[in-house]
């Protein structure tokens, strides 16, 4: 009878024991416009994101901070059961840290150019959420910063010109004021479908569409994803450095483990009606230069990302359309992502 009992408790114990524990991802993404040869307007972005195992039950996990337990009633209401199956819905936590830097076209010039866009930097760091299924992924995200001297962007890019022997940029002086931002924003993703071909070869189609709220930047944006190659990733897709794009997390960590490795190209679209931007617009209740905004922009993006085990690397040009009225040429910059995860 012991033996009985003992053999119950065991079996008892390792039916309620997790089967695997999820993996934390960490993405580093970086995007300059010298991979395009250029050095002007949007020239440098990094950030670095760490995205959670998946929790189930993140509004009450005792493991959470009791002050992100409170945060999260707040963004419930963002998340609407897309599959109509809360059984279904799994969530993460993201953190982020992140820069971003924006130079006229003229390096030599030591005074304003009314005609180009302002010299502005843009230190943030953000808290956020994913929510998927299968097929659906909703992101909202906080984003909390400073733009202007404190964020550091002419100290980095001089430190990145000396290194490498490039010219100065001499109209820091002019760039943007000190000004808190603060950006909150959401999208969704939907997997319209994914299909096999021969094997391994597949391919799928992504959509997305959401917004932003702040002073730094009010838009709303869609676009879509197009991916073709060997053992797609399960995940939404291979976002450029825009706000609420975390998302190479995949959905299914043991099946990524055991394919391998795999590789596939991809065609991206995202555009957006625009209301602020203040890397344009210019400070918001300071004087400061700024020019005429165009409010429809759009990007587009090709490229190739590889899979390997724990590892996801991409990288894409992109290119963007004109963002301000007296704008010279349209834009185009490389964006190059790495995931790792563990």
């Amino acid at each position: 009878m012991k033996t009985l009992y003992y053999r119950l408790f065991l079996v008892s114990i390792l039916s309620s024991a997790p089967a695997v524990a999820a993996p934390w991802t960490h993405n580093l993404y970086f995007e300059n416009d010298l991979f395009a040869d250029t050095d002007q307007s949007y020239t440098n972005g990094i950030r670095l994101a760490w995205v959670s195992p998946d929790i189930d039950t993140y509004l009450y996990d005792p493991e959470l901070p009791s002050w992100i337990r409170e945060v999260n009633y707040w963004f419930t209401p963002l998340y609407p059961d897309p599959e109509n199956s809360k059984d279904n819905i799994h969530r993460n936590l993201v953190f982020t840290v992140g820069q971003q830097m924006y130079t006229p076209e003229d390096a030599n010039r030591a005074t304003v150019d009314p005609n180009d866009r302002p010299y502005a930097g843009w230190l943030y760091a953000g808290f956020g959420y994913h929510a998927k299924t299968q097929n659906t992924l909703n992101s909202v995200e906080v984003n909390l910063g400073i733009v202007g001297p404190a964020a550091f962007a002419q100290e980095a890019q001089d430190l990145v010109h000396k290194a490498r022997g490039i010219d100065l940029f001499l109209g820091w002086d002019n760039q943007l004021k000190n000004e808190p931002g603060i950006q909150l924003v959401w999208e969704h993703k939907h997997r319209l479908f994914k299909q096999s071909m021969y094997g391994p070869l597949g391919y799928d189609f992504i959509t997305h569409y959401g917004g932003s709220l702040g002073n730094v930047a009010t838009y709303a944006n869609t676009g879509a994803e197009f991916r073709f190659g060997l053992r797609l990733p399960d995940d939404f897709g291979t976002s450029a450095l825009r706000p609420g794009g975390d998302n190479s997390a995949p959905g299914n960590f043991d099946t990524r483990l055991r394919q391998g490795w795999g590789v596939h190209a991809f065609v991206s679209l995202d555009g957006r009606f625009v209301l602020q931007n203040i890397f344009l617009d210019g400070n918001s209740y300071q004087d400061s230069h700024s020019v005429s905004k165009k409010h429809f922009v759009a990007d587009a993006a090709f490229g190739v990302a590889g899979v390997y085990n724990k590892w996801k690397v991409s990288f894409a040009h992109v290119y963007r359309t004109k963002e301000f009225d007296t704008q010279t040429d349209a834009q185009r910059y490389g964006s190059l992502t790495v995931s790792y995860s563990y």
